[in-house]
C-alpha cells in the first residue's frame, strides 16, 4: 500500500509542503498572515529563565520542526545575544544537514524589526514558490511516521478506540515505518506490561524509570498523583483508577517491540515503535512528535468533556496535521465536522479490530497523500507548549 508524498534531499518524505518561520513571535505571525503556504509556532516559550536542560529541549524542538519531512524550507530569525544551546548558527547548521533550504535573518543587521519583516516576507514568497514546484510521488508505509495521544478517556477508549490505533501502529511498524506514543502519567500502573515489550533489558528499565520518576515528582509536591489523575472527566466517564486508565491507554501502542525511550523532540535512530517521555497536554505532545519526525498526529478521543459547546482543537504541531478518531457514538454525534474516523463499529459488532484497523490505514494513506483532515481546514492553530521539566527562574 502506498501514499503520495514529497521527496526530501535527506531521503525522508513529506505529506505536506510548508515553509516554516522560526522561532515563535511577531515576525513569524505577520509573515504567515501575509504569505500563503507558511507556518510558524504560536507559542510563548522562550529560553529566558529556563535551565540549560530545558533550553536544550527548546533548541531540539526548533531543530526537529525545521527538519520534519513536512517542512520544505525554513527562515530563522536571530534575536541577538543567545544562550549557548540556542545559538542561531547551531540551529541553522543542524537543519541545513537535511539538505533543505534555510535562510538566517539577523534582525539587528537588517536594521530592526520592520526591515527584517520585509526581508522575511520576500524570502518566504520565494521559498513558497520553489516548494510549489515539487510534485508528489508514490512511497510505501516504510516512509511514514505517526504519533498518537488519547484523551477524554472512557470505556470505549480501552475497548475499541485505542486497540484500533494499536492495530494501525502494528501495520505501519511491521511495514518498516515509525510510530510514537507517550504520556508519562498514563503508563503508571501499566509500566510493567510495556516493559515486557521492550526490545532490550535496558529499554525495559528506562520505561519503568519514566513511570517512577513522574511518581517521585508528584510526591515531592506532597500529593499522590492518583488524587490528580484520573481527571474529573475520566471519572465521570466511568474510569475509577489511574491504573485502569493506563491499562486502556497503552493499547494504542499496538503489539510490536518498543525500540527505545525518547526525550521530548528527540529523533529516533532507526525505524520502529518508540515511547516518548512527554506529558498528556495536547498543546505540548504533538509538537514534540513533529520534532521527532512525525508527519501526522492522531488524537483518539473518548467521551469525557466533549459537549455541544466544544470545538475540537486544531494541531499545535505546526507542520504536522492532526486527525481525530473516536469509538464513542456520543462524541461522534457531537463533533461530526471535526472527527475523521469512528471505530465504535467494533463495539457495535459491525467490524473486528483488524477490519477497523484496515479502514483506518486506508484513511491515513489518503490524508498522507494530500486530503485535509477536518480540523486542518480551519485557519486557527492552537498554541504549542514545549514540554519542559524544570522550574522557571
Amino acid at each position: 500500500m502506498n501514499f503520495s508524498g514529497f521527496a526530501r534531499p535527506d531521503g525522508s518524505v513529506g505529506i505536506r509542503n510548508h515553509v516554516l518561520i522560526l522561532p515563535a513571535g511577531l515576525l513569524g505571525t505577520y509573515i504567515c498572515s501575509f504569505v500563503e503556504g507558511t507556518r510558524t509556532m504560536v507559542s510563548s516559550d522562550t529560553p529566558t529563565g529556563h535551565t540549560s536542560r530545558d533550553r536544550e529541549t527548546i533548541a531540539r524542538t526548533l531543530i526537529g520542526l525545521g527538519s520534519n519531512p513536512n517542512t520544505a524550507a525554513v527562515i530563522y530569525f536571530s534575536r541577538g545575544n543567545e544562550y549557548p544551546e540556542m545559538k542561531s548558527s547551531r540551529i541553522v547548521e543542524e537543519i541545513a544537514r537535511t539538505g533543505k533550504r534555510i535562510e538566517l535573518i539577523d534582525i539587528a543587521k537588517e536594521g530592526g524589526t520592520l526591515s527584517a519583516l520585509t526581508k522575511g516576507i520576500q524570502l518566504a514568497r520565494e521559498m513558497v514558490q520553489e516548494a510549489s514546484r515539487l510534485r508528489r510521488q508514490p512511497f510505501g508505509l516504510d516512509r511514514l511516521s505517526i504519533g498518537v495521544k488519547c484523551g477524554a478517556s472512557d470505556a470505549t477508549s480501552g475497548i475499541a478506540g485505542n486497540p484500533v490505533i494499536g492495530n494501525l501502529f502494528d501495520r505501519i511498524v511491521q511495514s518498516g515505518g515509525t510510530a510514537f506514543f507517550g504520556e508519562n502519567t498514563e503508563i503508571i500502573g501499566a509500566e510493567h506490561v510495556l516493559a515486557r515489550r521492550a526490545a532490550t533489558p535496558e529499554i525495559a528499565a528506562q520505561i519503568v524509570a519514566v513511570a517512577q520518576e513522574i511518581e517521585r515528582v508528584a510526591k515531592s509536591t506532597g500529593e499522590d498523583i492518583r488524587s490528580i489523575n484520573p481527571v474529573p472527566d475520566n471519572i465521570a466517564s466511568g474510569i475509577s483508577t489511574l491504573e485502569e486508565k493506563s491499562l486502556g491507554a497503552i493499547h494504542k501502542a499496538g503489539s510490536t517491540p518498543i525500540q527505545g525511550v525518547l526525550k521530548y523532540g528527540e529523533k529516533p535512530r532507526s525505524k520502529g515503535l518508540y515511547f516518548v517521555d512527554n506529558w498528556e497536554s495536547i498543546g505540548s505532545i504533538f509538537g514534540g512528535y513533529a520534532a521527532s519526525g512525525a508527519q501526522l498526529n492522531i488524537f483518539q478521543l473518548g467521551g469525557g468533556r466533549w459537549n455541544g459547546n466544544d470545538l475540537l482543537f486544531n494541531s499545535p504541531a505546526v507542520v504536522a496535521p492532526l486527525m481525530y478518531t473516536t469509538a464513542n457514538f456520543k462524541t461522534r454525534a457531537i463533533a461530526p465536522t471535526s472527527l475523521d474516523f469512528y471505530s465504535g463499529t467494533v463495539i457495535e459488532g459491525k467490524e473486528t479490530i483488524e477490519e477497523a484497523g484496515e479502514r483506518l490505514l486506508r484513511l491515513v494513506l489518503d490524508i498522507a497523500s494530500g486530503t485535509f483532515t477536518k480540523v486542518e481546514t480551519m485557519k486557527y492553530t492552537d498554541p504549542t507548549q514545549i514540554y519542559m521539566k524544570d522550574p522557571v527562574f
